[in-house]
């Protein structure tokens, strides 16, 4: 059963608002992806149809779903409305629709009776994960929810230092607003975790600690949460542990078969385990589930990487050169673009996309110190293929080993 939750209008008179409408948006997403079998589009990409005034059927074709859902939330002082309906994107048929009334501390409490409404709807069962979480999240002083939505709007957005700071400030209200805030714990350990990855952070070592505190507690409160999984998985592979990486990848995508992100970072990790061929199916279902993700760059990034390891040197130039258009301010894959343009036989191009990397990262300045860097990119069986893909490439193009 395939689904798309479009982001619902915020009918509130405040602009200010704007997030808590996003912030229901993104639950709902959450917990239909937690039903059985379910195919849910990725936040991100649903988000690409903000604002727009867009035909289900149309919608339905150009993502591949057959439901859409649809609504709009006000909220005046501590009173929430919400408006949901259900559409056959095949037909353009309503097929559901209902109006929930409640206050800002039962948020999570009507949340819940949404989806359960859906689901019985669609003759589907929500998985018992989806009532533990709102059943913790009952708990949750609202505050602490509102600076939940606010975090998760802000590290959604395309990625850069300042909104990646944004976030993590969010996550560190809300956690001292409720310490024993599983979901805070989570945003915390993500945007660190992301941040080490993307070369943001400017302290490594301390950041990488304060990860693996905050999402161990997390893990140790609620063991079926998909993001938690993932952020650890990201962050075993930041600590060089490739096979726990591939674990807490796969146990995050058991959890929750529709976290595109989780695709994404287990087709990495398997890439740098030097398995390519596994690496491109995993990345693949992260772009599919997820094709218009404002940061949708990392992801042709991650499919180009994994192509060229494997030796497709022409669909990774390909697939890299769409990763840059998508976003060009992100070194690495200026980086790697230049490894395919050099063993085509382009060095003036491959050169120029050095330059660019260098220009963006000029502490990246050489194999050693990347590598010093980045372990992982050390394991034997990556270097076994790169030494004949990524690395012969950045060779020719001019990037010093030393």
């Amino acid at each position: 059963m395939s689904f798309v939750v479009l982001p619902f209008a915020n009918l509130s008179s405040d602009p200010e608002q704007e997030y808590f409408a996003d912030g229901i948006t993104g639950d709902l997403t959450t917990d239909l992806s937690r039903i059985s079998g379910s195919f849910v589009i990725a936040r991100n990409t649903a988000f690409t149809y903000k604002g727009k005034s867009v035909d289900a059927k149309q919608v339905g074709r150009e993502l591949g779903v057959r439901y859409v859902i649809e609504g709009s939330v006000r909220q005046t002082n501590d009173q929430v409305q919400v408006n949901v309906q259900l559409i056959d994107a095949e037909s353009g048929a309503h097929l559901w629709a209902d109006r929930f009334e409640t206050d800002h501390a039962n948020l999570a409490k009507a949340q819940n009776e949404i989806t359960g409404r859906l689901a019985r709807t669609l003759n589907l069962e929500l998985t018992e994960a989806v009532s533990r979480r709102v059943e913790r999240d009952g708990l949750v002083n609202p505050d602490a929810h509102d600076f939940l939505m606010r975090g998760w709007a802000s590290y959604y957005r395309p990625v850069s230092p300042t909104i990646r700071q944004e976030a993590l400030r969010a996550f560190e209200r809300a956690l001292e607003v409720d310490p024993q805030s599983v979901e805070a714990r989570i945003g915390i350990g993500t945007v660190l975790v992301d941040d080490m990855v993307l070369r943001f952070s400017s302290s490594r070592k301390q950041d990488a600690a304060r990860a693996d505190e905050v999402l161990g507690e997390a893990l140790e409160r609620e063991t079926n949460h998909s993001m938690a999984y993932f952020a650890m998985g990201v962050l075993r592979r930041v600590q060089n542990r490739l096979a726990d990486s591939q674990i807490e990848l796969e146990t995050a995508i058991a959890l929750d078969r529709n976290n595109a992100r989780a695709f994404q970072q287990l087709g990495l990790t398997l890439m740098w385990l030097g398995q390519p061929e596994a690496a491109i199916p995993q990345i693949e279902r992260a772009i599919r589930l997820n094709p218009h993700d404002p940061n949708i760059a990392s992801y042709y990034w991650a499919l180009g990487s994994s192509n060229l390891i494997a030796g497709r040197v022409d669909d990774a130039l390909n697939l890299l050169n769409k990763a840059r258009a998508a976003n060009s301010r992100l070194f690495f894959i200026h980086l790697w673009l230049a490894a395919p343009l050099a063993l085509r036989g382009d060095l003036a191009e491959a050169r120029t996309a050095l330059a660019e990397s260098m220009k963006l990262k000029p502490d990246v300045n050489s194999l050693l110190q990347w590598r010093a860097e980045s372990p992982w990119y050390t394991n034997i069986q990556f270097m076994a293929l790169a030494e004949k893909t990524l690395y012969a490439g950045l060779r020719q193009a001019g990037f010093p080993d030393e």
